[in-house]
């Protein structure tokens, strides 16, 4: 017979028991003091928990929700569902049951499902119910530090009574005291993962535990090294937060590697949480290099990892060592100055060969032999820009020198953006109707097929080689489209407000010119300079748009031999590829001939896990398919994370989290990157795809990238949580001539859509009205 009240030491089973009994029972059999009862499964009636809890022995009891899709690894759902503690007899104990059943579908657990992919169907409710500890003190014990990430640091919270559990009353917050600590550490141990562990210790000084589940706020940890590293992380100056696939990590790291490089430094990228880290330890504690690294982070990394690089600075464990971090070997030398002196005499010149070589990518594509003459355009435009901030300095401040950067032309971004307002004025009222009353995955690509023919190698965090392109998935660019058909004002069309920013450009060029001194050398070389990066700085885009074509057709390969492997029945999906690295797809066995002619192929055994290969051909196959499905749910667990550390030690420690606080209640505070000043209604987007902003909102978001920028075409401000000055969300934003503020922490939590907000380019500020 069945039965449907489950004694918490035979609690095992998630799908029916939920996630916080299963934890309980887990928690008796490993020896530990946990109150006894019961579990009453979704299916038990009035009569089985009546008939439990006699047996239970009546009395006091605690009656707490668990749900089937709590305690995981990935959302706690702490908080979400309801408990019903001190209740006593029948009709308060089937009040307090059906109180958290019904919590199911309260209005907290909805919506926090919603936002981690929990579908509603798969999620049940059982209920615990339990000996009501009689507690003098009670708490909750962290085993890893939940704010800092410090993994070898316990955090202990208590307070009289059940305070702490029930949110009620003050609490103290200090070390775990020994038998606290020595608790923590056998259920971390067993559990193999820090844990969030409530805790109550009765009148005789006993102490029990209520509950253990995982802390799953906690950004992963680097691998394991020996003594204390620092991260950075590389990824937001490309406006990529979101986690990386295994594929793209295979193939990014040496991109970004040769990127550091270009900067002067040589550093290891480690893959930390699917997001690129680099080891700049060596840097820290060479004594020549500090200085060094602190003005790099300020020019190329951004305000943030500025912050928090001049915080592990000085920190005594990175001091000085007498060691000296690795250089990379510099070869270009001469022929780099020439081809940099080369596109600053003759910039028009400069620009054809650039476009000459991405047309022979895009072509051929090979980019091996046309690398320079992209490459020393883009950095004449970059020193044309950067030299003159101290050449004018005492005779321009940085808000007029950027003013003159406002609007440059010759943008392959800009163009693409200009491009899509293009079809937006060429569509019919009929085909206009259609994509504002239509969701975006569900439109026909014919619609956008000139534009995806020019730049449907591109898409949001494009640098990833296992994103698809908007070739592949249009989404994106249907609800760019639908904004921009919103704009019923001439005057704030996209070409009208980027002609308008060019001209305030060229103005305020003339302005400079005046006001030098005609025997003012270094005024006069400032002022032909910033001429100079008016025709060479837009091309900043263009080399990262020439290497998303071999990108392009690389993907293309890999989904093509991801459906031999579907069609072999290694697969279930062609895009499963993408969560395999380069090297595995060595080892894969395939009796199909033609995905040998992959590059990355050849036939030898898989091995599952790391492990020795050569198994039947299903064990094989399953073994694939399990790592594919561990590591999409996990890249999909790291998609849904809001905050990514821009600076993390080896121990989990984020450094901003040792930062101290700045700005008031509404007033944020950040760093300004395009100046002006407008003030909106905010709207915060956390995904292009779906993007629905109305001309004249401020647009909020973690970061950006090129495939981001369509979106700026309606804003009237950008508002970002990273980034650099030169990264790409704001160069644009400086070329639309919207104001712009980045690096503001938390932007995304701290303002809501709807907001009324003013954005201050100029002095980096955001009010919230």
């Amino acid at each position: 017979m069945q039965s449907y009240c489950i004694a918490l030491t035979e609690a095992r089973d998630v799908t029916v028991v939920g996630g916080k009994a299963a934890g309980l029972g887990e928690l008796i059999r490993l020896g530990e003091r946990v109150p006894d009862g019961f579990v009453i499964t979704p299916s038990a009636s009035s009569s089985d928990v009546l008939d439990a809890y006699a047996r239970l022995g009546g009395g006091t009891v605690a009656v707490r929700s668990s749900a089937t899709a709590e305690d995981r690894a990935d959302a706690s759902f702490a908080g979400q569902y309801d408990s019903v503690l001190g209740v006593d007899g029948d009709d308060a104990l089937l009040a307090a049951v059906e109180a958290c059943r019904a919590s199911l579908h309260g209005s907290r657990a909805v919506p926090y499902r919603s936002t981690r992919g929990v579908p509603a169907d798969d999620v049940h409710m059982a209920v615990v119910v339990q000996r009501m500890v009689d507690a003098e003190v009670a708490g909750v014990l962290f085993t890893a530090d939940p704010v800092t990430g410090r993994r070898d640091a316990m955090l202990a919270e208590a307070a009289g009574g059940t305070g702490v559990v029930d949110g009620t009353t003050t609490v103290d917050r200090a070390a775990a005291p020994a038998d606290l600590a020595a608790v923590g550490e056998r259920v971390q141990r067993h559990f193999g993962a820090p844990q969030d562990i409530e805790w109550a210790r009765d009148r005789d000084g006993t102490l029990w535990l209520l509950q253990a589940r995982p802390i799953t706020t906690l950004f992963p940890l680097p691998p394991p090294t020996p003594g204390l590293r620092v991260y950075l992380e590389f990824g937001h100056v490309q406006g990529m937060l979101r986690p990386v696939t295994p594929m793209g990590m295979s193939t990014l790291r040496r991109t970004v590697a040769d990127m550091v490089a270009a900067l002067g430094m040589r550093a290891e990228i480690v893959d930390i949480g699917g997001r690129l880290y680099g080891d700049l330890t060596d840097y820290a504690r060479d004594a020549r290099a500090r200085k060094r690294l602190v003005r790099l982070m300020a020019v190329d990394f951004g305000p943030r990892a500025q912050a928090a690089m001049e915080h592990v600075l000085a920190d005594p464990r990175f001091a000085p060592d007498g060691r000296r971090a690795p250089r990379p070997v510099l070869t270009a030398g001469l022929s780099a100055a020439a081809g940099v002196a080369r596109a600053l005499i003759r910039p028009a010149a400069a620009r054809q060969r650039v476009f000459a070589a991405i047309a022979r990518i895009r072509d051929q594509g090979d980019a091996t032999r046309v690398g320079e003459a992209i490459t020393w355009p883009i950095v004449a435009g970059m020193i044309a820009s950067a030299l003159p901030v101290p050449l004018l300095k005492g005779l321009a401040t940085e808000d007029e020198i950027r003013a003159v950067l406002a609007g440059v032309p010759h943008n392959v971004t800009i163009e693409m953006d200009l491009a899509l307002w293009k079809v937006a004025t060429s569509l019919s009222s009929a085909e206009r109707a259609l994509v504002l009353s239509t969701p975006p995955a569900a439109l026909p690509a014919s619609l956008l097929a000139s534009f995806l023919d020019a730049y449907g190698h591109r898409g949001v965090a494009e640098a990833d080689l296992g994103v698809p392109r908007w070739a592949e998935d249009p989404a994106p660019v249907f609800a760019a489209l639908a904004n921009l058909l919103r704009v019923t004002d001439p005057e704030q069309s996209p070409d009208v407000r980027f002609a308008r920013a060019g001209a305030r450009g060229v103005a305020a060029l003339e302005v400079l010119g005046g006001r030098v001194r005609w025997w003012s050398v270094r005024g006069r070389l400032a002022v032909w300079l910033l001429g100079r990066a008016r025709e060479l700085a837009g091309l900043r885009e263009a080399g990262k748009f020439a290497g998303l074509y071999p990108l392009a057709a690389e993907r293309a390969r890999l989904l093509r031999a991801g459906a031999e492997l579907v069609a072999a029945g290694l697969l279930d999906k062609p895009d499963d590829v993408m969560f395999l690295t380069l090297d595995e797809m060595a080892e894969i066995p395939v009796d199909n001939p033609s995905f040998s002619s992959h590059p990355a192929a050849t036939l030898t055994p898989t091995q599952c896990r790391g492990g020795g290969g050569g198994g039947a051909p299903s064990e094989d196959h399953q073994c694939l398919r399990q790592r594919v499905a561990e590591r999409r749910a996990t890249y999909e667990a790291e998609s849904r994370r809001r905050h990514v550390p821009v600076a993390l030690l080896s121990d989990g420690t984020d450094v901003e989290t040792l930062l101290p606080v700045t700005g008031s209640d509404g007033e944020l505070r950040g760093v300004g990157a395009s100046a002006g000043r407008a003030r909106g209604p905010a709207r915060v987007v956390h995904d292009p795809a779906t993007a629905h902003i109305e001309p004249g909102e401020v647009l909020v978001t973690a970061t950006t990238d090129p495939g981001w920028t369509p979106l700026f075409l309606t804003a009237a401000a950008l508002v970002t949580e990273t980034g650099a000055v030169m990264a790409h969300g704001p160069t644009v934003a400086r070329e639309y001539g919207i104001p712009a503020v980045i690096s503001v922490p938390g932007a995304t939590e701290r303002i809501v859509t709807g907001q009324l907000v003013e954005v201050d380019g100029g002095r980096g500020v955001v009010t919230v009205l």
